[in-house]
């Protein structure tokens, strides 16, 4: 009896890698093992980055409000710690848009938690 072999389906499969890899450049889009290990290796840069993204946005909104704070006259540590202490809870990217596009309202803010 002759093998049975499910060309229909592993096809399909590898058309579907090779279809994702589309714009990648040489062997990496045609060559089917080629393609498949930069197509994984993709989605493993993408979990990664996902989370790293989170890391360098937290840094960003550091560096700003580092930068506004210290226009008034502070660090950016002696800020937290004064807003804490005044019990004002905000979080880094609102603190950093308000740095940024609202420096009236940051230096109300940073006045509030001065005097606490």
């Amino acid at each position: 009896m002759p093998r049975s072999v499910n060309h229909v389906a592993s096809r399909a499969r590898r058309k579907k890698v090779l279809k994702l890899t589309r714009g990648y450049f040489g062997a990496r889009r045609n060559v089917w093992t080629v393609a498949k290990n930069t197509w994984e290796k993709g989605l493993q840069y993408a979990y990664r980055d996902r989370k790293n993204k989170k890391r360098n946005f937290r840094a960003l909104w550091i560096q700003r409000i580092n930068a506004a704070a210290r226009l008034e006259g502070l660090s950016y540590s002696k800020l937290m710690g004064a807003l804490h202490k005044a019990g004002i809870v905000m979080n880094r990217k609102v603190l950093a848009d308000l740095a940024m596009n609202h420096p009236e309202a940051f230096k109300a803010i940073v006045e509030k938690a001065k005097n606490a």
